[in-house]
């Protein structure tokens, strides 16, 4: 009798998932089951042009009650099967529907759900007041194994040479790639290529517990010299002014230094709590980490690639294992306090200017910096002194306190210690050329 029910049990659970296991065909049915709750949603692998979803009749439909995403996930423990899916977007859409500011195309707002496996690809140059392709809105949400081509913004070609979104030499209409506004969010193996201008990963209104693995970032590159060389256009249009001064007082784009042609790589907005990464690559991009909340940041084996800077982080980040270049930009700015960073130096040099490997400043930071193999070009540790305003490397840098500092530097670059740090060990392979501070003591390697 007693097996009787225990097989009774078996085909019942079976019975269960089975019902709870739909297969489906086409992005009408996918918005149908987005709306539910409790069931695993199969989307048949295949190319789905959102165009043919989206015709005159719903997009009427959708500005008349307002609901301007492509996409809202409403329903909670769902998980959606989108392995083989391939989601193309012509972004020509954001203007049809008018998108007001900051509309994001694909909204995920339920608690616990589990997405895999999708690809999408966007075509064209269609513009909107700003917004992302995907926000993580919910609690508890889990993305695997994405594939996501940004594109469509203006002006794409420049960074952010003529502004961010205000005060702006030109007004930019940006579009980023993967936003998270929701708490416990888990994002594993997605890759993200960004063709517009706007972020990559980030992350907004204190969401907190937050984990990323295996995640890929890339933006392009282009030299302010090419810049520089354009007849016509929108740099053009304002004699190549600028919205930060550069080292000479001038708001104008300077020769000789690399933008990334987007925002940052991964990038934290407000007190966001224990937000990790492990083994994550930003390429490219204009900050690779650029974590400056104050409620703790972990990164473990995390690389950085072409970047304009590599590393920017607030108190309590922790940076091991982890590595980066200077090839066109310093390799880390430390803001914060009770800052335990491990890095390693990647030896890549280039012709562009590039001013400084680090600045360092707060209190009680922890410092190591080292290199399997050497830079030929020298680019000094600045102790004592801020990034550079809105950390433009072609604006000059300021000076704040660094105090309590221990700084192990392994690599041949030199130290330069300024007026502000004070009462701190350094221990060096690179020569020390200048030491204004107070209470510094150094230690050659």
């Amino acid at each position: 009798m007693r097996k009787l029910f225990i097989l009774f049990l078996v085909l019942f659970a079976i019975t269960v998932a089975q019902a709870n296991n739909v297969k489906i065909s086409s992005l009408a049915e996918l918005n149908k089951y987005a709306q539910e709750d409790n069931q695993t949603i199969v989307l048949k692998s295949g190319i789905y042009n959102l165009s043919d979803y989206l015709n005159a009749d719903s997009i009427t439909a959708k500005i008349t009650r307002k609901d301007y995403p492509y996409f809202t996930f409403r329903g909670n423990n769902n998980t959606f099967v989108l392995k083989g899916v391939k989601l193309i977007i012509d972004t020509r859409l954001r203007e049809q529907l008018k998108f007001p500011i900051h509309t994001n195309e694909i909204i995920i707002k339920g608690n616990d759900n589990v997405f895999e496996g999708l690809e999408i690809t966007e075509t064209e140059n269609g513009l909107s007041p700003g917004g992302a392709v995907l926000e993580i809105a919910g609690k508890g949400n889990t993305i695997k194994n994405f594939n996501i081509l940004v594109k469509g913004s203006y002006p794409y070609g420049y960074g952010d040479l003529f502004g961010k979104g205000g005060p702006d030499v030109i007004r930019h209409k940006k579009q980023s790639g993967f936003l998270i506004t929701g708490s416990y969010t888990k994002v594993y193996d997605v890759r993200l290529i960004m063709r517009a201008y706007g972020h990559g990963f980030f992350i907004q209104k204190d969401a907190g517990n937050i984990h990323f693995e295996n995640c890929y970032v890339e933006g392009e590159l282009r030299k302010t010299d090419d810049v520089l060389k354009e007849n016509s256009g929108p740099a053009f249009g304002v004699n190549f002014r600028t919205w930060t001064a550069n080292r000479e007082g001038k708001y104008v784009v300077t020769p000789g230094y690399m933008k990334s042609l987007c925002e940052d790589g991964f990038r934290t907005y407000g007190q966001n709590k224990n937000i990790s990464f492990k083994n994550c690559t930003a390429k490219n991009t204009r900050g690779g980490f650029e974590l400056r909340t104050n409620g703790g940041v972990e990164l473990d084996n995390c690389t950085t690639i072409g970047t304009e800077r590599a590393y920017w982080v607030g108190n309590n980040a922790i940076i091991k294992k982890s590595k980066g270049d200077a090839n066109y930009g310093p390799l880390i700015f430390v803001e914060g306090s009770n800052v335990d960073v491990e890095l390693e130096l990647l030896p890549y040099e280039s012709d562009r200017i590039v001013h400084a490997l680090a600045t360092i400043q707060g209190r009680n930071n922890k410092v190591i910096l080292f290199a399997k193999k050497e830079r030929k070009q020298d680019l000094p540790v600045l102790v004592g002194y801020t990034h550079p305003e809105h950390g433009e490397s072609m604006s000059p840098y300021g000076e704040a306190a660094a105090v309590n500092l221990q700084l192990i530097n392994k690599t041949n670059m030199p130290i330069v210690v300024g007026r502000e740090g004070a009462d701190s060990r350094i221990q060096t392979k690179g020569k020390v050329i200048d030491n204004q501070g107070r209470s510094i003591v150094i230690q050659q390697l």
